[in-house]
């Protein structure tokens, strides 16, 4: 998330240099991973470009310091054509000194006869990119002759002051920008990029860092509720939502903006957006997106009047928003022109004629705004994250609001950024607002109160603080608070009351009861408050301390010992660790069982994936046999020889409580190719077979001190051929080992080669 300080400002003050604040940013969680200077640069900076020799490459945008006497606002008296070329013109520019000064420019933007224009003027000795070198390469300006008359300066492009790879036209400066001014005091920025992890979604907008900013640094906050004039009729005369699909939408708003003149963004809105990254379309367009970046609610327009032709289409007068899952197999052209093929889990925005948008993730071509876009209908919804994530990967159509929304959007934000959308186009479209917003919000966020206590803080986060310092930093996150006691509390919470307690109730003293504000959705148990006043506190303040009480006895862990042992025995020898899927499928059983394939485990006996990925990891195993074979099959197509084990856990249901199925633990080893694979010393190429796997079998009974009471008896089973023996320890069937049966091998493509397989319960070998 980039974030440009003069945007930042507007909704906090920041009492802090930039160096301190982002450290502290960081250490609260909000990691700066880059910071770009528009025109200003730290002083050790600013003295590096003083010894910068013309030509010397800077590593990007962003990178060189305005001069503050040679790079300023300049005001154009008079543009004329130049005498000696068609493409140039002779631009005069008043740029604060005693006479304005005469450049040749060949920008498009600027045509014979303008003037007032305001603009970016840079004099001779001020150092700027070369617009047209393939790095960001620097120039020392300096008077010369084009086409036979002296060119005493530069109007500037956006690349030749480093602030984008736009050359095309020069920068156009809006009215009010004052003539001499330094170009750094009017549009000199530093950009903050932060790193936004997906539990903090919430500073993915301007305000949402303006909030930590406020809480970190005490400073105030000063965020204007968006507001708007209405004028009848109201809009839900315009139009209907309905959602049917309410688990993939959790509230769907809109708005109707009527008479909007489609028209370039205003030259602070399109800055703005050029320093958070997105590149200036229309109005409507840019803000649909300046509402993304300032409140983290993407909104999305459509062209009214076609959605109202399509109604007319089939009989109806009236339009009609339905968000529903897509029928399976059902096309749809998206913005970029693509028809795409969807199916049941994407979540659809319709009329009553079809598809008009994919919720969250891109709109259509059909009812996408234009220039000729006369009325508009603005969307603002929350729609279910994991959903948009999906839909987003499976279409490859990555962008800012699915990304927003794949994490999660309040739905308390849909209306404030439909008022804030609806106010921005009105103002810059010359438009007027329907009354109201048509809303289908069918199952409201419900209110969160969470409960923490000094002795919860202490206990966790090993500080000690007061219920004031930590009401304080609660209050400074915008937490609401009421104050308890313990007694009352508890009394409540053997009603049902609170959603959910951590608390002791057990213990005197008072509780405070913190409910989250609407645009926390990730804060509904006491360790989320703990985290958050450890973050507010600072990391770096938290003391390191000693333990104050006796350490607990320890006791054997007799599992983990164990297979650590056996990790070592088998290990050493000469056997390589696996770690296999632990899900497979039905169908791989039966490939087990190639004389009654019938006769393998049923669906029953095995636990089911609700959603698997793919049928071949629909069911976790009941068995390592299966998976070994599997990572036989996928391993052999590069390699000739395999001897490797594996410890790890098979799940069977009629083992379990009912609930959970049981969970047996196993090893399984598997051998197959030549013996030694031989080197200078010429090896042993005979093919490694049942008596090998026996013998490691023995030696690795031996170090576990078992041997004794291990017998190894010749029984036959169903996926071993006349190679096989059933393991027993103190007359306990315990597992089997042999030579897997030529049809197994068949079935799994292992060709002629034997296949040695050992597999065995560990739970009697646990002391």
């Amino acid at each position: 998330m980039r974030v440009p300080l003069s945007w930042l400002k507007e909704y906090v003050d920041i009492p802090i240099p930039v160096d301190e604040l982002i450290e502290r940013l960081t250490l609260a969680g909000l990691e700066v991973v880059n910071v770009e200077y528009i025109g200003v640069l730290p002083p050790e900076s600013v003295r590096r470009q003083k010894q910068m020799k013309p030509g010397d490459v800077v590593t990007g945008p962003g990178r060189i310091a305005w001069d503050r006497e040679k790079i300023v606002v300049g005001e154009v008296v008079r543009v004329e054509k130049h005498p000696n070329a068609d493409r140039l013109t002779l631009v005069t520019v008043d740029y604060g000194a005693d006479e304005p000064l005469t450049v040749v420019t060949g920008a498009p933007n600027l045509k014979p006869g303008d003037s007032g224009q305001k603009v970016a003027f840079a004099t001779a000795g001020a150092v700027l990119i070369d617009a047209y070198a393939d790095t960001f390469k620097t120039k020392k300006l300096k008077p010369g002759k084009i086409r036979g008359i002296v060119s005493q300066g530069m109007v500037c492009s956006e690349r030749e002051l480093g602030i984008s790879d736009e050359h095309e036209g020069i920068i156009i400066l809006p009215d009010d920008a004052p003539v001499g001014a330094p170009l750094a005091d009017y549009l000199g920025d530093v950009v903050l990029d932060i790193d936004v992890t997906p539990n903090m979604i919430r500073i993915a907008s301007i305000i949402g860092v303006a909030r930590e900013v406020a809480a970190i640094t005490e400073a105030p906050l000063h965020i204007p509720m968006p507001a708007w004039q209405t004028s009848p009729p109201p809009a839900w005369d315009y139009a209907d939502v309905e959602i049917v699909d309410d688990d993939l939408c959790h509230r769907y708003t809109a708005t109707i903006i009527r008479d909007v003149a489609v028209r370039p963004a205003p030259f602070w809105m399109g800055y703005r957006l050029k320093l958070v990254g997105q590149r200036p379309i229309s109005n409507l367009v840019d803000v649909t997106n300046y509402v993304m970046f300032e409140w983290g609610q993407p909104l999305h327009a459509f062209d009214y009047d076609k959605l109202l032709e399509r109604a007319r289409s089939i009989g109806k007068d009236k339009v009609k928003i339905i968000v529903r899952r897509a029928e399976e197999g059902e096309h749809f052209t998206t913005l970029d022109g693509v028809d795409r093929v969807l199916d049941s889990n994407v979540l659809m925005i319709c009329d009553e004629a079809g598809p008009i948008a994919i919720g969250g993730v891109m709109g259509g071509l059909e009812t996408e705004v234009s220039d000729e876009t006369r009325n508009v209908l603005l969307e603002s919804a929350a729609f279910e994250f994991i959903n948009v994530r999906q839909t987003a990967k499976k279409l490859k159509l990555p962008s800012e609001a699915a990304y927003r929304f794949s994490r999660g959007v309040p739905p308390e934000l849909n209306p404030i950024g439909n008022v804030r959308g609806a106010q921005l186009m009105a103002e810059l479209g010359g438009g007027t607002i329907a009354e109201g917003i048509i809303d289908d919000y069918p199952h409201p966020q419900p209110v969160v109160e969470v409960p923490v206590t000094p002795e919860d803080v202490r206990r966790w986060l090993g500080i000690d603080l007061s219920q004031e310092e930590i009401i304080d930093i609660l209050k400074r996150l915008e937490f609401g608070i009421r104050v308890e006691e313990r007694k009352e509390a508890a009394v409540k919470v053997e009603l049902g009351l609170p959603p959910r307690v951590d608390v002791d109730m057990s213990r005197e003293g008072p509780v405070i009861w913190a409910t989250a504000p609407w645009y926390r959705l990730d804060v509904n148990i006491t360790a989320d408050l703990l985290e958050e006043i450890a973050r507010i506190y600072g990391y770096d303040n938290i003391p390191e301390t000693l333990l104050a009480d006796e350490l607990p006895p320890q006791h054997h862990n007799w599992p983990y010992e164990l297979e650590e042992r056996l990790r070592d025995i088998l290990a050493a020898a000469g056997l390589q660790e696996v770690i296999n899927y632990s899900l497979t499928s039905i169908e791989n059983y039966r490939k087990m069982h190639p004389d009654d394939p019938e006769n393998a485990p049923g669906p029953e006996k095995f636990v089911r994936l609700a959603n698997p990925l793919s049928q071949e990891r629909s069911v976790l195993r009941r068995c390592m046999g299966v998976t070994t074979m599997e990572n036989l099959q996928r391993n052999l197509r590069y390699t000739d020889r395999m001897a490797t084990f594996e410890i790890g856990l098979a799940y069977r249901p009629e083992l379990g409580d009912g609930v959970l199925p049981g969970e047996v633990r196993l090893a399984a080893i598997a051998l197959t190719g030549p013996r030694d694979p031989g080197g200078w010393y010429g090896g042993d190429d005979a093919p490694m077979d049942f008596y090998d796997a026996k013998g490691i079998l023995e030696a690795m009974f031996e170090r576990l001190g078992a041997l004794g009471d291990v017998e190894f008896k010749a029984e036959p089973a169903h996926v071993f051929g006349p190679k096989a023996a059933a393991i027993y320890l103190k007359g306990q069937r315990i597992g089997r080992v042999g030579e897997i049966h030529p049809k197994i091998r068949e079935a799994f493509d292992l060709g002629d080669r034997p296949v040695a397989l050992a597999a065995f319960n560990l739970d009697p070998l646990i002391p």
